[in-house]
Formats: C-alpha cells, sequence, structure tokens
C-alpha cells in the first residue's frame, strides 16, 4: 500500500505490507488467524541479499546506537516529524537510518499517524494474530518493539544478508 493510497507517498516513504506480505507468505499461510512459525532468517519482500530483520538484529541495533532509550532520536530523520508538546519530533540520524514517519495502514483501511510513528515489521512472530514490529515515535527518544496486528500494514527495512 501507500500512505493514503497516493502513488506520492511510495515515493516519499516506501511501501506499506501487511505482516504476511512482508514475510513473503500468503494471507492463508500467515495472516491474521494463523500461525506460519517462520524459522531462520527470513527474505520476504527483502530483494536478493537482504534479509527482513527479526526482534534480535533489531535489539542489536538499538544497542549498536546507544541503547533503546536514545535508539529512536538517533534512528529519526532530520525532517518530517511533528513536533511535539512545542518540540520538534525530528531525530538526530547520527547513524545514516533515517527513518521517515510514514505512518501505517490499519485492517480497517484507514491510513493514521502520518508525521507521527515509523513502524517497522521484524520477521519475528508473536502468536497468530500479531508479529512484532519496531516503533519511532515523534514524542519520544525511545525505539520500541511492541506486537501489532498483522493485518496491520506497516513499513519495512532490509539488513545486508552478511552469510
Amino acid at each position: 500500500f501507500c500512505y493514503n493510497n497516493e502513488e506520492s507517498n511510495c515515493a516519499k516513504y516506501g511501501r506499506l505490507y501487511r505482516w504476511p506480505a512482508a514475510v513473503g507468505k500468503s494471507e492463508e499461510e500467515c495472516g491474521y488467524g494463523f500461525t506460519c512459525g517462520l524459522s531462520g532468517m527470513v527474505r520476504g519482500v527483502c530483494p536478493e541479499g537482504w534479509l527482513l530483520p527479526d526482534t534480535t538484529e533489531w535489539s542489536k541495533l538499538f544497542t549498536a546506537v546507544g541503547g533503546k532509550y536514545e535508539a529512536g532520536d538517533i534512528l529519526k530523520s532530520q525532517t518530517g516529524w511533528n513536533d511535539y508538546n512545542g518540540t520538534s519530533g525530528n531525530g538526530t540520524d547520527t547513524f545514516g537510518f533515517s527513518a521517515f514517519p510514514a505512518g501505517f495502514r490499519l485492517d480497517n483501511g484507514k491510513f493514521p499517524n502520518e508525521g507521527i510513528n515509523a513502524l517497522f515489521w521484524s520477521a519475528t512472530e508473536y502468536d497468530s494474530d500479531d508479529a512484532h514490529g519496531m516503533d519511532l515515535d515523534y514524542g519520544s527518544e525511545k525505539a520500541y518493539l511492541n506486537d501489532y496486528y498483522k493485518d496491520n500494514a506497516f513499513s519495512v527495512r532490509c539488513l545486508k544478508d552478511d552469510p
């Protein structure tokens, strides 16, 4: 999906994927209500030579940039984030991760939170209804790992497969 179903938003933010599509499976295999039990490295929608990070890899990224309490500020882009209580929601983008606040798509087809959140899927399933994702928020310097409905559509970031 493109945010608000506008192709220009795909050029700006990239596409948004439901979790089954992000991990390269069908709704019947891994969608809401189905447990697919993935194992090993997951390529999913990532190009050849790249992988969809799992929660362990997201946690390693947080550690590498100074910890989860600082990671949000460090991974967010320097522009595009809404202000929060009079303070800029933009990040420092110290490592060039450049997370833009693409918002997401709900299972009902609505598109909330442009300028407020950047949500990225992980390759880690939580249960038959949920999978883990990484969340950056305009009002926080922290990076979060939470579980979300598989029917929502989030961004993805691919990790170079370094065998």
